[in-house]
Formats: structure tokens, sequence, C-alpha cells
């Protein structure tokens, strides 16, 4: 499992504080894989750059597309461009995925994400790490809107012992789902002046 996987599962269990689109969620699970490349040591961050280290196999299929799809040449990419570009229709890979390996064909229902059974051993490493509230799954769903329940105690959510890429990735995919909710908001005021317009108003 993967920090991308485990938070596919929990923005599908874990009722959000707000709606969000399936743009939003590829934007945060592009996050999730560079985290775990990071960790792996697949890659590392010089600033907001992102420079490849040497291939190796993570033994999670996206995640291995994920590092194939790095660009390798300089200048080379940044987190921000990386989120976006990589982000491009990734919760429908997820979903697709996911029903893939589901056993025995099950039959899902029309224009609904497949979730794991309430057993099965990604869905109870999702659930436990959530449980936990390990911080960088934890930043992740709140960018999203999905509260962990640390308002209601007090807690604050603490990243301050994450290494410094992965609080700059943290950092890069909250900065992206606002900049995807401003143009959002851009293009709804365009859309009812127009309307405004042909109806004569």
């Amino acid at each position: 499992m993967t920090t991308a996987r485990d938070l596919f599962i929990t923005a599908l269990d874990v009722p959000a504080g707000r709606p969000f689109a399936q743009g939003d969620l590829s934007l945060a699970l592009a996050g999730a894989e560079l985290v775990d490349l990071i960790a792996d040591e697949t890659v590392h961050l010089d600033d907001d750059r992102i420079l490849p280290g040497l291939p190796r196999a993570t033994g999670d299929r996206l995640l291995d597309e994920a590092a194939a799809a790095l660009r390798r040449d300089t200048p080379y990419e940044s987190v921000e461009d990386w989120l976006w570009r990589r982000g491009r229709g990734l919760a429908a890979a997820y979903a697709a995925d996911l029903k893939a390996q589901e056993p025995g064909g099950r039959r899902w229902l029309p224009h609904r994400h497949p979730t794991p059974p309430p057993d099965s051993p990604d869905r109870g490493r999702a659930t436990t790490r959530w449980a936990s509230r390990e911080p960088v799954l934890v930043s992740l769903a709140a960018a999203l809107g999905i509260p962990d329940g640390r308002a209601e105690d007090g807690q604050e959510q603490d990243t301050a012992d994450l290494p410094d890429a992965t609080v700059t990735v943290l950092a890069a995919v909250h900065g992206a789902l606002t900049e995807l909710a401003a143009v959002r908001q851009r293009r709804r005021i365009e859309d009812d002046a127009y309307a405004n317009v042909w109806r004569g108003l």
C-alpha cells in the first residue's frame, strides 16, 4: 500500500467537510505519490525542483508509473508542475486500479467509485493510518476538506517533525488546490456574466 492508495480509500470512507471534485483528489494523489517517492529515495528535492535518483521498482503499479513519468532532463520539473501534470485524471486511474484488483469480478454501481471490502487489508491499513492521525495522510486529507477531529479535541495538525521535502510537497498541494478553487470561481463568475448578457440583464 502507498500513501496515495490510503488517501484514496480515506477520501471514499470519511465524510468531507466540504464537497471536492475528482480534480481536487487527483492533485492530492499526485502529491501523495511524490511524498512516497521522496521517502523511497527515488527522487529528492532541490528547493522545489524534483531531481530523479536511480530507477527502482516500488512494488506498486501506479507508483512505478509515477516514477517512470519523472522528467530526468534539466531543467528539472517543479513540484507544482508535477502536481498538475501527473494529477491529470489520476483519481480515475486509482479507481480503475482498485476495481481491477477486486477478486471475483465484483459488480460496481454506476457512477460510484469502487471501495475495498470492510475486511480487506487495503482498507484496514488505510483505516489504521487514519485512526493514528499520521501527519502526511491527515495533511493531504485536510487539503481536501476532510476533518480528522482535531478541532474537536483541541489538537492541531503536527507536521513539525516531517522532512523539509515532505513539507514542501504538502504546501504545494494546498497551493494547487487553492489555485484550482480560484480558477473554478472565476469561471463561474464569467459564465454567470455571459448568461446575464444573453438574458439582457
